[in-house]
């Protein structure tokens, strides 16, 4: 069942359910391909993409910057994280009305950087370097995509990376989500909110 309200994951019992729900997802197996080389490529934890979005059927790929730390109570990289980004980002992504079949939600460093029990910091230039090589095999497996919004500055240092292999992809830059950020300004939500009705319209959604 597609949760109604943020913070979903909070609850031990469903993120057992969205487990047991991957196994069952064809449209995720390539992506958990790509997290194992990953993972054993960085040597560090990948989390999984939600099975309750669209993987690699998804028209909007949506990269942050890195999984936090809620990421590895819940192992999923998902908008129903028991934290304060990821409530910002399923508000902002269901005011948007884009479905949830069309966004992959990923990182630009996709692996946990931060040490166990530490508080997450900013990717280091070495390890925004490492993540491009992982750019290719993901965009390679998302043969529907149609928008890529980049949310931070770490994302949208790929910006040029995106372009060159996808040339024509729209790409709509807005601020990170997290509550430090969106908390700074009133303009900061809507920027955010303005991009992802930006995003929606390049999937011909109606808003």
């Amino acid at each position: 069942m597609t949760p109604a309200a943020p913070k979903s994951l909070g609850d031990p019992g469903a993120v057992a359910a969205r487990h047991a729900l991957v196994e069952a997802s064809p449209h995720l197996a390539p992506l958990r391909r790509l997290a194992a080389r990953i993972r054993a490529e960085q040597d560090r934890p990948v989390p999984e993409a939600d099975p309750l979005d669209g993987g690699v059927t998804a028209r909007l790929l949506l990269l942050l910057e890195t999984p936090g730390p809620a990421t590895g109570r819940t192992a999923f990289v998902s908008r129903d994280n028991p934290t304060g980004t990821a409530a910002n980002l399923f508000r902002f992504l269901d005011t948007a009305g884009i479905p949830r079949a069309d966004t992959l939600i990923w990182n630009a460093v996709p692996w946990v950087i931060h040490a166990p029990g530490a508080r997450n910091r900013a990717p280091r230039t070495g390890e925004i370097r490492a993540s491009r090589a992982y750019l290719p095999p993901l965009l390679d497996l998302m043969p529907n995509l149609a928008v890529a919004v980049l949310a931070g500055r770490v994302a949208q240092a790929l910006a040029p990376d995106l372009a060159a292999m996808r040339p024509g992809l729209p790409l709509v830059a807005v601020p990170h989500p997290s509550p430090t950020h969106v908390c700074t300004s009133p303009a900061v939500p809507a920027r955010i909110a303005a991009g992802f009705a930006e995003a929606a319209r390049h999937l011909d959604l109606p808003g």
